[in-house]
């Protein structure tokens, strides 16, 4: 067995083992987990072992004199190191945990796994051109060296249009021949037979026709003469001469193909004030992190950058962004500014964008109607999405409200509730399957 047979066989083991994907997001330990390595628990992780006696007398029925006699006391068992029946140990086979107790997914194995969990397919789009390479010389085009002259093109359409323009010159001859025919009179019925006969030629011909007039008429003359197709001459006496004109030329270029690197800039921005206590704040980091790891898998650069707001909004670390309570009041319209800005050092035409913003909902008066939803607007953006975290609610805020009418419909902004844990995946979900489809 190969390598990638045993990569596969691990990853299937651990696929089994592992805890369920919408458990582990919606109750497990996130916080195990790094950006880069993401930590699911398995299943079972106590095997069973052998336990060996290490008495230094040897088994069980041997004496001190050698070979018991019948009826003859062999004494007590000794405990022995690691039976269990010392104080103070703690190795015992069966009581401790594995060395392994978590299984190790990259986020790109997370992205596949939560794509399947969820039913997703999310193909991210490639902006930035990392590299271009040359392939085989399969394009074409009207100008290029000498060299890459295409001689099978060029004879090709120069034979096509000299079949295209072939007539049976004896056939139209005949009807020069009509009583009262000239040139003229040839061509507008060599016409509605869609001959592709020249006046010019017809007057030429003229020059040189005898027994003018043979045919009392055009029927006559069609009654009695047979009209040899293109193909059929072509078989006879084959294709004597091809004429070539500037316009059949191409060249030969090879194919340029453009590798382009899928990368993304996701801007979380949450609310640290007052109101965010830790219940909301728990709620709001198990919506993101996924969030982050599957983002992480899908692209091939992600940049992450974390905004938190009261009043007012500053740029703060990952591990602050969870944490951070404030006592100030809420100006969610701050967040975005700020996004705005940082989104500048990302230009939308090389850079994916992801805008995230969570909190409870409140907000200070006429900021989401006057502030926010202009700025989602003008913020260039894969998708928008606001998560609602309101902890055993059923209810609906000002904001959340606000910033679903005013997007109705649109395939760039989400809005996503979450009351307990058993909302998180759903929310995840909601955001991932809005999608902007537009550059």
């Amino acid at each position: 067995m190969g390598l990638r047979e045993d990569l596969d066989r691990y990853r299937e083991v651990g696929e089994r083992a592992r805890e369920d994907l919408a458990d582990f997001v919606q109750y497990g330990d996130l916080r195990a987990s790094g950006p880069e390595q993401v930590r699911v628990p398995v299943k079972l992780v106590d095997l069973p072992e052998f336990a060996y006696d290490q008495r230094e007398q040897g088994g069980v029925g041997q004496a001190e004199g050698g070979q018991p006699q019948p009826g003859q006391p062999v004494g007590e068992p000794q405990p022995a190191p690691g039976d269990g029946s010392e104080e103070g140990d703690g190795d015992e086979a069966g009581e401790g945990h594995a060395d392994h107790e978590y299984y190790e997914m990259d986020p790109e194995e997370f992205a596949e796994a939560l794509d399947d969990r969820l039913g997703l397919d999310l193909e991210p789009k490639g902006k930035t051109v990392r590299e271009r390479t040359t392939g085989d010389y399969s394009d074409v085009a009207r100008n290029g060296p000498r060299g890459t002259l295409d001689f099978e093109r060029l004879f090709k359409r120069g034979l096509k249009r000299t079949l295209a323009t072939d007539f049976d010159e004896a056939y139209v001859t005949e009807a020069l021949r009509v009583e009262g025919w000239g040139p003229r009179e040839a061509f507008r019925w060599a016409r509605g037979e869609r001959v592709p006969v020249s006046f010019a030629w017809l007057e030429r011909r003229a020059t040189e026709v005898t027994e003018p007039d043979r045919w009392a008429s055009i029927e006559e003359m069609e009654a009695n003469c047979e009209r040899e197709s293109t193909a059929a001459r072509v078989r006879r006496r084959g294709v004597r001469d091809v004429s070539f004109r500037r316009d059949d030329e191409r060249y030969r270029h090879p194919e340029v193909r453009e590798e382009k690197e899928k990368n993304v800039v996701v801007v979380n921005i949450r609310d640290v004030s007052g109101s965010m206590r830790q219940e909301k704040r728990e709620l709001v980091e198990r919506t993101l992190t996924p969030l982050d790891w599957y983002l992480t898998g899908k692209y091939d650069e992600a940049v992450f950058c974390y905004v938190a707001h009261d009043a007012e909004a500053w740029q703060v670390d990952r591990a602050e962004f969870f944490g951070l309570q404030s006592g100030g009041g809420t100006r969610i319209s701050t967040g975005y500014e700020l996004a705005r800005e940082i989104l500048e050092e990302y230009p939308w035409s090389e850079w994916n964008r992801y805008v995230f913003a969570a909190g409870d909902g409140e907000n200070s008066h006429n900021d989401s109607e006057q502030r926010v939803v202009p700025l989602i607007e003008e913020i260039d953006a894969n998708l928008h999405a606001y998560v609602e975290v309101q902890p055993g609610s059923s209810g609906r805020s000002h904001h959340g409200d606000v910033v679903a009418e005013a997007f109705e419909g649109d395939d760039g902004v989400a809005v996503a509730r979450v009351h307990d844990n058993d909302d998180v995946l759903d929310a995840i979900e909601t955001i991932l399957t809005t999608q902007n489809d537009d550059d």
